[in-house]
């Protein structure tokens, strides 16, 4: 079943329990209910959701105040560029730890009974679960960034411990990878603490009365580097082969290598423990264990779960108890295809897919497929000669179309053993120049033929082999080809794998998801980028067939040409055309002078602001029933209707300091102001109590509560103070100065979304795209137009914008759409525009003054004009010149 209809894109958007993929009754009675949804999860997410929009009622101080400081507050983070750019965590992520926290602390749901209550399959039941202690397992797509989750679950376990009475929970951690490549992905993280001081996960001391960076203190330990271990503070990073011993580490003598390069799998069944923690358990009071790649925790006789069995064990003979045990993967699924009933959160790859947090996969269209044959041949590349070359024609068109960028694109191809696969890259590197050299292959097939051990390589050479794995997207790599019989389940998180060539069957018997083959070319190479990226997938008919079992689980797959015809799968680079020939780029350039703001925030004290002197129309304070007053209001902010209604027990009780204080931060925030937070929060409250309505209230009063909670209320009170707080501070300095140039030549490739696009001869990038089919019409006139030298479709990337005082009267960013240069001495700055909002005259505005500003101090003698080309009067007079369009809007 597709997705619903009203699933939005953005991955940072609050998803609504009843939108979330639902594979339709149909293939429920076809796959079984335990194949495709968790139990669990959708009355949890509705609990969690009527949570979420109460303010977290019902947590405690640390929980609610770290909630909102994740989740509610804006986090503007330094980049290396001096630069400064926003953070968010994804909402699945977000929702995941908003479960875990709910059930644990609010619902105390902490057993298999307290769990079961929460299934909606009527299938749950107790000899389901096999463990007797907290555990809690979170199914996030694979690209979904299971390691923040992990970051701030261990955060929430910290501060609750450190500053909530009676906290059952821990400031000892245990982080257990399936193998050596998954530990080395989570070192980098961690180590050293890193990811807690690099994300925002701690807030500023001071923040609701704590010091939470000077009390957050812990020491990270990887592997066997154990240093001090205190009673509180410690995180173990480890292998699951470090917590139990069982038999030799890999070699690199060993007949196959897989494990030698990922690190050992878990062991199979057994009778005994074979644990010894007492590294660990002897010198802590409680523990948090989370493990990530949790797939493995499939099988309750496997020495991991033994392993963590031994742990609660330990810790119940010391009086105390396992605080709890988070699981964290993508396919939490046992054997035969069941997800782990104990999961609580679920983000699945239908819809990370859909909102761009992973790559789409995309496979031949039917045609492109027919083209391709299985030739009879003794020879293993030329009977799969055909799926080689069209995954190399993937390949190179988007390695070609990135190499601007500085992104290097890879290809991953599976084959089916060891002999095959050094026939594969030495036919590679042999037909396709650009694969010279830049093939690295892993052997991993256990079997009788010659291993890497027996050809003679060194040690110092497969150590280089197994770092190269890892490091292959960094642009220094010289390898852009992996060949390998292994299929890399988890661990391996290379991003820049763009087209996958499968050559090897699948059964039943290998225990391999679909999305697991997949998973290895769906993470992003430029995230955080408003981008569509695409993994070509090419494959025997076997393999095909396997990947489309996918399907299943409501991943909707592409189908495009492909070949030597048909465009690349990814983003469109945009850069100057410096290679073209038929180009004179010092002749097409445009500089435009960098001019100093003239609208700016002159930061004045808040106590400036005359709160009984505003001008607003008051609000009806209407008076609600006790019932009344005790219901939360969920609406819709983008039409303000109701949702739902949700009905507060006895126990409620009125904190008009949490209602005032959220309103501040969100005046703060949609502001940008910086500190003042103690006066605003004064005025809000002298507001609210004699200005806001039509007579004076007692903030104590829960039915002044109940008034705020009306979006007439809350709307007339937010939007109030803004205007008052942009009249105070906002100015235009009535004057400017030259502080530069911005020469469009100098402007960096840049990425678009995959869409149509025009190739100029008159501006000097290779590619012209719009925001708009007028647009781009727009564009093919001007690269016709005789009577100009060069234009540009200006975007972000330029760095030509203009600051002007918008409808609010708050501070925005103009960017002009087009730029044109008529003949050298004048400029001018057109503005396209088919629907008008309410922003468009002031916009229109100050591009007539900055571009009056811009003659007059440029110093050159330039002259620059602005143009406003409605559509309407395009479509009326078609213009063939520069000319004729002056005119036709004059």
């Amino acid at each position: 079943m597709a997705l619903h209809p009203d699933f939005p894109i953005d991955p940072y958007a609050v998803l609504h329990p009843d939108i979330r993929w639902y594979p339709g009754d149909e293939m429920l009675g076809g796959m079984g209910y335990a194949m495709l949804l968790p139990p669990l999860v959708y009355k949890i997410r509705k609990a969690v959701a009527e949570w979420r929009a109460s303010g977290y009622l019902g947590g405690s101080p640390t929980t609610v105040a770290l909630l909102n400081h994740w989740f509610r507050a804006e986090h503007m983070m330094p980049q290396a560029d001096g630069t400064v750019r926003p953070f968010q965590w994804y909402f699945a992520q977000r929702e995941a730890v908003e479960s875990a926290l709910w059930l644990y602390e609010v619902e105390r749901a902490r057993d298999p009974y307290a769990l079961m209550k929460f299934d909606s399959s009527s299938r749950v039941s107790k000899g389901m679960f096999a463990e007797d202690w907290t555990r809690y397992v979170l199914k996030l797509a694979t690209g979904a960034g299971k390691t923040k989750v992990m970051s701030l679950l261990m955060t929430w376990s910290y501060f609750h411990k450190l500053y909530e009475p009676d906290s059952d929970l821990s400031t000892n951690f245990l982080l257990i990878a399936p193998n050596i490549i998954v530990l080395d992905r989570l070192r980098t993280d961690f180590d050293g603490a890193r990811i807690f001081y690099e994300d925002p996960l701690l807030p500023g001391n001071g923040y609701e009365g704590q010091n939470w960076r000077d009390d957050f203190q812990m020491t990270v330990h990887i592997q066997d580097g154990i240093g001090l271990v205190e009673p509180q503070g410690n995180l173990f990073l480890t292998n699951i082969h470090r917590v139990y011993e069982s038999g030799s580490e890999p070699a690199l003598e060993d007949e196959n290598v897989t494990d030698y390069f990922l690190g050992k799998k878990p062991a199979g069944k057994t009778m005994e423990s074979q644990v010894d923690l007492g590294v660990i358990v002897r010198e802590v009071p409680d523990l948090v264990v989370l493990n990530d790649e949790a797939h493995h925790l499939h099988d309750v006789q496997s020495a991991w779960f033994k392993a963590i069995e031994d742990i609660a064990l330990r810790l119940r003979q010391k009086g105390s108890e396992l605080s709890a045990q988070f699981d964290l993967s993508a396919t939490p699924k046992h054997n035969n295809g069941a997800i782990f009933v104990q999961t609580i959160a679920d983000y699945p790859l239908v819809e990370a897919i859909r909102q761009g947090v992973v790559k789409t996969p995309v496979l031949p269209d039917g045609p492109s497929r027919a083209k391709l044959q299985e030739k009879k041949s003794a020879k293993y590349t030329e009977q799969y000669e055909d799926y080689l070359h069209l995954g190399y024609l993937e390949w190179k068109k988007v390695y070609d179309e990135l190499l601007p960028t500085g992104r290097k694109s890879v290809l991953f191809i599976m084959t089916d053993d060891t002999r095959n696969c050094d026939e594969v890259a030495e036919y590679l590197e042999g037909r396709y120049p650009e694969l010279k050299g830049g093939i690295l292959v892993i052997h991993t097939k256990r079997n009788g033929e010659i291993s890497e051990a027996s050809s003679g390589k060194s040690k110092e050479e497969l150590n280089e082999l197994r770092e190269a794995s890892r490091s292959i997207d960094d642009p220094t790599s010289p390898y852009k080809a992996i060949v390998s019989v292994m299929v890399l389940r988890e661990g391996w998180d290379v991003q820049n794998v763009v087209s996958i060539v499968g050559l090897r069957p699948f059964t039943s018997t290998a225990r391999i998801l679909p999305e697991q083959t997949l998973g290895r070319g769906l993470r992003r190479m430029f995230r955080g980028q408003d981008l569509q990226e695409k993994v070509s997938v090419i494959g025997t008919d076997a393999f095909m067939d396997f990947v489309e079992g996918i399907k299943v689980e409501g991943v909707e797959l592409e189908y495009q040409p492909m070949g030597g015809n048909s465009g690349p799968k990814s983003p469109v680079v945009i850069e100057v055309d410096q290679e073209n020939k038929n180009k004179d780029i010092d002749r097409l350039d445009i500089d435009l002078p960098l001019l100093a703001p003239r609208i700016h925030r002159e930061y004045k004290s808040l106590t400036d602001l005359d709160i009984a002197a505003l001008g607003h129309a008051r609000v009806s304070h209407r008076m609600f029933t006790e019932d009344e007053q005790r219901e939360i209001i969920f609406r819709d902010m983008n039409t303000d209707e109701q949702s739902h209604v949700t009905a507060m027990d006895t126990i409620f009780t009125p904190n008009y300091q949490n209602m005032i204080g959220f309103f501040a931060r969100s005046i703060m925030r949609d502001l940008r102001l910086v500190g003042g937070f103690d006066i605003l929060f004064g005025k809000l409250k002298e507001f609210i109590e004699s200005h806001l309505f039509n007579r004076a209230v007692d903030l104590n009063d829960l039915n002044t509560l109940r008034n705020l909670s009306e979006i007439d209320a809350a709307r007339t009170l937010v939007e109030t103070i803004k205007t008052a707080v942009n009249a105070l501070t906002v100015r235009d300095a009535g004057t400017t100065e030259v502080r530069g140039s911005i020469r469009i030549s100098k402007t960096r490739p840049y990425l678009v979304k995959e869409q149509a696009f025009l190739v100029p001869k008159k501006s000097l990038f290779n590619k012209v795209v719009g925001d708009s089919h007028f647009e781009l019409e727009f564009a093919a006139f001007l690269d016709n137009c005789s009577d100009i030298v060069s234009f540009i479709k200006n975007s972000q990337s330029t760095s030509f914008r203009i600051e002007y005082q918008n409808a609010d009267g708050g501070i925005a960013n103009y960017i002009p759409d087009f730029v044109v240069n008529q003949d050298g001495a004048r400029i001018w700055i057109i503005e396209t525009k088919g629907r008008e909002d309410l922003d468009d005259p002031l916009k229109w505005e100050r591009l007539q003054q900055w571009c009056a500003d811009a003659t007059t101090y440029n110093g050159v003698g330039r002259a620059f004009s602005p143009l406003f080309v409605r559509q309407e009067a395009w479509e009326k007079h078609k213009p063939k010149s520069l000319k004729d369009l002056i005119a036709a809007t004059a």
